[in-house]
């Protein structure tokens, strides 16, 4: 089975981990201010909070923006559940934008118009979250004119996404957000095991992510409300979590991170491989922008139904039996039983909707062989023309 997505751990990788295991320190180390360095330089942040996955990041970047009852929160519904139900993790309330059925990506004139609605019944959103899906920046420049129009905060979720460019900058910087979460789950882009970090452009963000990781416990004298000389002594000011990446996950994300261009490279090198190739399919192919340069997490086609005289549901099953481990990304959350019982419904979003009843995610992972990919061509064609 050739799996839709694939981690990529060489000796090296594992001579670091074991280095850490032998040292001092597995938990909290050297290894983690020294991963979250290289990610927050690479993507030009000014600073980087490493936590144990991107569920965790978006919770506590969310809270770190003070997202509590009483907050409203607007995301996407073609994204994974942990971006909106880290928001009720909060106490805040969940609703959605549609997405553009093009690029996947939330759709610029639907955040306007619904913001345009939201200001005149006096219910705009505290903060909206856009999601990079598969791996292709949303227009962030737009959105942040929006944000300082309209008067809300940005968080991105970029959990696809480390290792790409929107512009000139890289996706992190957080130019236009007050925040990035990234994620390193093993079919991302580059992996810790499990884990999530938090870039940042503003040195408070950070700071408050970093109390929040670690049970709101300070030591810091500047932050004590009492002054003690007693070396042992620390207050909790906040309640927070226990967040925590351990030194032998940040150790192997640092040494990850040096492979990262190349990953991003190949993966596109993958994407045009199959753009070539399914030209002539009829295939709802991606659409990319001018602008963009996508890490390609994800290849996500749309499979009409009657292509190959076939459904999407057929095609799906085909690829499988033939051993190419295709995906589907995403049932839309406001689908979800759970959100259901929140009042979503059916019909409320349709190009997310419409996504869904096409999407299939193909294989892409940066070890893919020639052969590998030359398989996934030739079986998805075959299907396409059957």
């Amino acid at each position: 089975m050739i799996p839709y997505g694939r981690q990529d751990i060489t000796e090296a990788d594992i001579e670091v981990v074991v280095e850490t295991l032998r040292s001092d320190f597995v938990t909290q180390g050297p290894a983690i201010p020294r991963f979250e360095d290289t990610v927050s330089r690479y993507c030009g942040a000014a600073g980087a909070i490493a936590v144990t996955s991107a569920t965790a990041a978006l919770h506590v970047a969310y809270r770190a923006l003070d997202i509590g009852p009483g907050s409203l929160v607007w995301t996407v519904p073609n994204t994974f559940a942990a971006t909106a139900n880290a928001a009720l993790y909060c106490g805040a309330d969940v609703d959605f934008v549609d997405i553009d059925i093009s690029d996947r990506n939330i759709s610029i004139p639907a955040l306007r118009e619904k913001l345009e609605a939201a200001a005149l019944q006096g219910s705009l959103p505290d903060l909206v979250v856009p999601v990079h899906f598969s791996g292709l920046s949303c227009d962030m420049a737009q959105i942040g004119d929006l944000a300082q129009e309209f008067g809300f905060r940005v968080v991105e979720d970029a959990s696809h996404a480390i290792g790409g460019s929107y512009g000139a900058d890289k996706v992190g910087c957080c130019r236009h957000s007050d925040a990035t979460v990234f994620s390193f789950h093993p079919v991302k882009l580059i992996t810790t095991g499990e884990g999530g970090i938090i870039t940042s452009a503003s040195t408070d963000v950070l700071e408050r992510c970093a109390l929040l990781r670690s049970h709101g416990i300070t030591r810091s004298p500047d932050r004590l409300a009492a002054q003690a000389d007693d070396p042992w002594y620390y207050e909790m000011i906040e309640l927070g979590f226990n967040y925590r990446m351990t030194d032998i996950q940040a150790a192997l994300g640092t040494s990850q991170m040096g492979r990262l261009d190349s990953y991003v490279v190949r993966r596109n090198e993958i994407a045009a491989l199959y753009e070539e190739a399914f030209s002539e399919t009829g295939l709802g192919r991606p659409s990319g922008r001018h602008d963009v340069v996508s890490a390609r997490h994800l290849y996500t086609v749309h499979w009409p139904d009657g292509l190959g005289d076939i459904d999407r549901r057929a095609a799906f099953m085909g690829l499988r039996a033939a051993g190419i481990g295709v995906n589907v990304h995403y049932i839309p959350v406001h689908q979800l039983p759970y959100y259901r019982g929140l009042g979503f419904s059916s019909g409320q979003f349709p190009a997310a909707e419409a996504h869904y009843a096409q999407a299939i995610s193909l294989p892409m992972f940066p070890t893919m062989t020639a052969e590998e990919t030359q398989k996934v061509i030739t079986t998805v064609n075959d299907l396409a023309v059957s």
